[in-house]
């Protein structure tokens, strides 16, 4: 009978494993572990609190009696201490599941090779002819080579790309941040929702991953025969572009759609809350610039940028924004938490990029993942979360004059 544990159990993708791992009966004990409150209220869950940047002696001391078949990590740590991993490997530890993302390829970065393949080299050090800075997910994982190669059990490294799901109390959350600007948008004048990003991103090809999809994920590859020692990309299966998107959320929030989006008089109108923010590194597509033939173009020397027309974190600042907000929160006694702590920083590197991120799932179906989400359905399931839970207000109701 499997036991298992699950770091910051909390988030997005970690409380989507542990909802995913009550429905298999076969799990006596499930351990979530989070810096405060204990999530999922279950008989079958036993929680910790434990702060991931705490001393490895205090870790310890939390984890002292907790053991399992499979720890699914769920945390976003940047420094990852190897003495906390040690601490937490026990002798019937068959698989640790660790989830980074496609910072994997540097796509915070630039334009990377599409599409995303597990085999592609990482960037660090100097490769071709760049020198990369610090990546935290390729120490995590060295760390999990290490450690595993000397407690005799199995590491899976899982990529998803821009979760769509819901937690209590997390914010950082793309779905969420569309959400709000959605909202907001409908009560401004002429309801109009304006595309903050620019026009390449809008039509390029992208993926995104239902933190409920990875769950199931996860849950298969803590097993399937073959899988351990590997790193999967972890996506929907589908692709969609914000040309497809944008007019979906649109009709969903009740807005009118720009017919002229990108029109200059259009740009001109917010010209005040436009930026533009050059990268400081090339674009990992570099690397692979001279076996791709495209060594003497552009490709290989422009300079990568986020350029949006409107910057969700100039738009979310404005006086009517604002005030639109407060009426909106006070009427449907909306949670301000996640206004005031909503990721805009997050949704102007997502809008602003002029590269989109499509990755390959033939490695995980070679190994008979089957999985498959519909992103609009994953958008749409999040959103009426958002509804129930009273981060937005119920779209059902006409729109009423505030």
């Amino acid at each position: 009978m499997p036991t298992a544990i699950v770091t910051s159990a909390t988030g997005i993708t970690g409380s989507a494993v542990v909802q995913h791992l009550l429905k298999d009966s076969s799990y006596t004990t499930i351990y979530t572990l989070s810096r405060s409150q204990p999530g999922i209220q279950d008989a079958r869950v036993k929680h910790a609190c434990l702060d991931l940047q705490a001393s490895a002696e205090e870790m310890a001391k939390t984890l002292s009696g907790i053991s399992a078949d499979f720890i699914y990590f769920c945390a976003y740590l940047a420094n990852p201490d190897e003495d906390e991993a040690a601490q937490i490997n026990v002798k019937q530890l068959k698989r640790l599941i660790l989830t980074c993302g496609f910072k994997h390829y540097g796509v915070h970065l630039g334009l990377p090779k599409q599409p995303l393949l597990e085999t592609n080299p990482r960037l660090e050090g100097n490769i071709g002819n760049t020198s990369w800075p610090a990546n935290f997910y390729y120490t995590q994982k060295r760390i999990l080579e290490t450690a595993s190669a000397q407690g005799n059990w199995e590491w899976i490294c899982t990529l998803p790309n821009d979760v769509i799901g819901y937690a209590k109390h997390n914010f950082t959350n793309e779905a969420t941040a569309l959400a709000l600007y959605c909202t907001v948008s409908k009560t401004l004048p002429g309801s109009r929702l304006i595309y903050p990003g620019n026009h390449i991103i809008y039509l390029v090809q992208n993926c995104w991953t239902s933190a409920d999809l990875h769950a199931r994920f996860c849950l298969w590859a803590a097993t399937a025969p073959g899988a351990g020692n590997n790193i999967f990309n972890v996506t929907n299966g589908d692709v969609y572009s914000f040309r497809e998107l944008w007019p979906r959320l649109a009709e969903r929030f009740g807005c009118q759609i720009l017919e002229n989006t990108f029109h200059p008089t259009t740009v001109q109108e917010f010209r005040s809350q436009s930026t533009i923010i050059e990268l400081k590194t090339k674009n990992p597509v570099v690397v692979h610039a001279e076996s791709m033939g495209l060594a003497d173009t552009d490709i290989s020397t422009r300079q990568p940028v986020l350029d949006l027309p409107i910057d969700p974190q100039k738009w979310a600042r404005r006086d009517d924004v604002r005030e639109a907000w407060r009426k909106l929160q006070v009427k449907y006694d909306l949670d301000q938490d996640f206004w005031d702590k909503a990721t805009w920083e997050f949704l102007t590197f997502v809008l602003g990029r002029e590269w989109g991120c499509v990755a390959s799932m033939n490695k995980a179906r070679g190994l008979g993942w089957t999985g498959y989400g519909d992103t609009w359905e994953s958008f749409e399931r999040t959103f009426e979360m958002l509804e129930r839970e009273g981060v937005i207000p119920p779209m059902a109701q006409p729109k009423k004059d505030l």
